[in-house]
């Protein structure tokens, strides 16, 4: 998964967004400024960053020409106003951003646009103390390194672990009180939906009707480990 930079200076929209990315098994650090974002763009090369425009010190354009104008534009940036125009959105897009979402941001445009934005291919950046002779791809995982290949590989990085999850069709014993066999169904049929979204607790919802408070409480209640079904470890 994806290092998300959000950079707004509203608390609730940082909230929202980091709670919504993290439930898609991204990983999210917050700004609430240029200044802060500097930093953290810095020092974490993030694979994407979600950028207000309107913002009290230095607004989203002027930050994303300065990082454009001294190369460090080396990730997709998404814009993000919610008084913004046409030209607006022209401009920041001639100075290399790849979307722009108006807001309120519906939870359907906010997946699309990271998705989009993370499968557009990735540029090649050498990252602080890395061999220059073999460049980092962002956005392509890493299965081991020189030293960790395949037995016999000749130098080919190892296939990416495998891992089984609870199958479509399972067994259960009916010869036990109707809570306790509707509680192991209701287990085994959210760890499925889980593994089968990879963890994602929007679309487990969508896929189950319920409320993501709703369902929440109901993995909780069911004794579900959440932190297992969680896609690619960040």
């Amino acid at each position: 998964m994806a290092t998300i930079l959000v950079v707004d200076d509203e608390l609730g929209i940082r909230a929202l967004l980091s709670e919504i990315l993290t439930d898609e098994g991204h990983t999210v650090e917050l700004a609430e400024d240029a200044a802060q974002a500097r930093l953290v763009r810095e020092a974490l090369r993030p694979d994407l960053v979600l950028l207000d425009i309107w913002m009290p010190d230095v607004d989203g354009v002027t930050l994303l020409k300065e990082w454009s104008a001294s190369g460090q534009l080396q990730m997709p940036v998404i814009m993000m106003s919610g008084h913004g125009t046409i030209d607006t959105a022209v401009e920041a897009t001639k100075y290399g951003a790849s979307a722009f979402l108006e807001k309120p941001i519906t939870l359907q445009k906010l997946l699309r646009a990271v998705e989009q934005a993370l499968a557009k291919p990735a540029q090649r950046v050498v990252g602080p103390g890395a061999d220059a002779g073999t460049p980092h791809v962002r956005g392509e995982p890493h299965y081991g390194d020189a030293a960790g290949t395949a037995a016999g590989g000749q130098g080919q990085p190892m296939a990416p672990p495998v891992a089984e999850g609870p199958r479509a069709e399972q067994s259960f014993d009916l010869d036990r009180p109707l809570r306790e066999a509707r509680d192991a169904f209701e287990k085994s049929y959210f760890e499925f939906h889980l593994v089968k979204e990879s963890g994602s607790m929007t679309r487990v919802a969508e896929r189950t009707g319920l409320e993501r408070t709703h369902l929440y409480r109901k993995l909780k209640q069911l004794g579900v480990d959440l932190t297992r079904n969680k896609r690619g470890g960040g």
